[in-house]
């Protein structure tokens, strides 16, 4: 179990202890609290995890407002595991960009494999302003795409930095994928094209027809071995428990065994380059 399951089981552990010693069983507080009985639940058992909103009816109710900083606590410490991209994005793309790079910046070796899309640091400015604007549109986030495009093209000055090694790793399908315009994808490629050679960082490609023995179902990133930052459609993870790192670790080294690099690479993205003139 990781320690992200472990912190959301205890705090629903606790709340449950505080109910049971306020002499309440689940349904009545639940009507108590105007809330679906499923939801105490379901926050109890580690299912759900509860707003501050959420943690200050439950202490209201219990009469227990002594309680609400250690509870906020916990909920904190939670967020900094799982963080739902509503919450992410509540201050724009810019913000979340820069946040990032100040993650990044502590890091020596970063690995980053990308399934769907071009890696962030390697990505044009149109092809970054495009993902910002399906994400900002998915999430009904702050419209700041421009300040997002520059904070992006930013941190991509730490592929120079010296000192530091970033290895990118890609799925072939994400050379494929038109998530942007067919001209903005032919110049993102011939970016990638003209990546070969530099060696501040390395760039691989895992074949739409390797046999692999992992299922790469999303992006990650490896900061140093230390941290595991991960993207799914509704949540960015932020993995610290050894054992979370050692399997993200394992599925690199899987999809490396298979990735190719250099001439076969650029083959690789050549075609896919191609195949936009073809449309």
């Amino acid at each position: 179990m990781s320690d992200f399951q472990t912190a959301r089981l205890a705090l629903g552990a606790r709340l449950r202890e505080l109910r049971t010693e306020g002499g309440l069983n689940g349904k009545a507080f639940a009507a108590g609290l105007g809330w679906p009985a499923s939801k105490v639940s379901k926050i109890e058992t580690g299912k759900q995890v509860p707003s501050i909103a959420d943690l200050r009816a439950w202490t209201d109710l219990l009469d227990v407002a002594d309680a609400l900083p250690e509870l906020t606590g916990r909920l904190r410490s939670l967020e900094t595991h799982y963080a739902v991209w509503r919450r992410q994005l509540a201050a724009g793309v810019r913000a979340r960009q820069e946040a990032w790079h100040a993650t990044e910046n502590g890091a020596a070796e970063i690995r980053n494999f990308e399934s769907a899309v071009i890696p962030g640091l390697l990505q044009t400015a149109e092809y970054a302003r495009h993902m910002f604007i399906r994400t900002t549109a998915l999430h009904k986030s702050v419209q700041d795409i421009d300040a997002g495009v520059n904070a992006r093209m930013q941190r991509q000055q730490a592929l120079y930095s010296p000192g530091r090694s970033f290895r990118f790793m890609v799925w072939e399908p994400a050379l494929h994928m038109l998530l942007c315009p067919r001209d903005v994808m032919a110049g993102q490629l011939d970016r990638l094209s003209g990546v070969f050679g530099m060696s501040s960082f390395q760039l691989s490609v895992v074949p739409l027809g390797a046999e692999l023995s992992v299922v790469p179902t999303h992006g990650f990133w490896i900061f140093d071995d230390r941290l595991v930052m991960a993207e799914t459609i509704g949540a960015e993870l932020r993995l610290t428990d050894s054992a979370e790192i050692d399997l993200y670790r394992t599925v690199w080294d899987e999809l490396s065994r298979v990735a190719v690099s250099g001439h076969q690479a650029h083959r690789l993205i050549a075609r896919a380059r191609a195949s936009l003139d073809l449309m």
